[in-house]
């Protein structure tokens, strides 16, 4: 028996004892934990109470740029970079909550682009600032995360 033989039936012998691939996610009816197989332990959402506005807005700028996936990364931290300076104290509540209660980016992703309808619990004037800022009727060019800081001339 050759080693390529010898590997493929390896390989034909562990594909055979693994468990079926499969997954869902946190949005769906119930996680798929087959057994001995625990899914990371996210932390419930806790709003800051007693936190300075300006500190709270440097929080939600970091947090809208670092995302679990690129597309969210790109998306909030435009609108991020847009619209934060001006939010008010219950906006920048309502940010807060819709960009750290769910517990799964895709959620958010799928309520901003219109493909899922975004729970009561969610549709905020946010949420519809946010689903304007998506539609890009300018058609802006977003393919990167804006700068921080203003560059220096």
């Amino acid at each position: 028996m050759s080693l390529v033989q010898g590997c493929s039936r390896l390989l034909v012998r562990a594909h055979r004892t693994l468990p079926p691939l499969s997954r869902t996610f946190a949005s769906d009816s119930g996680l798929y934990e087959p057994e001995g197989i625990k899914e990371p332990w996210i932390p419930e959402y806790r709003p800051r109470a007693d936190e300075h506005m300006e500190t709270k807005r440097s929080r939600l700028l970091y947090q809208s740029r670092k995302r679990g996936m690129l597309e969210n990364g790109l998306v909030l931290s435009t609108f991020a970079s847009r619209y934060l300076a001006g939010m008010t104290g219950p906006q920048l509540d309502d940010y807060d909550k819709l960009i750290n209660q769910p517990s799964n980016d895709w959620d958010i992703y799928y309520w901003a682009t219109g493909v899922r309808e975004t729970p009561k619990e969610f549709d905020s004037e946010i949420m519809k600032m946010l689903k304007e800022f998506v539609r890009n009727k300018d058609r802006e060019s977003r393919i990167a995360q804006p700068d921080l800081y203003e560059k220096p001339e």
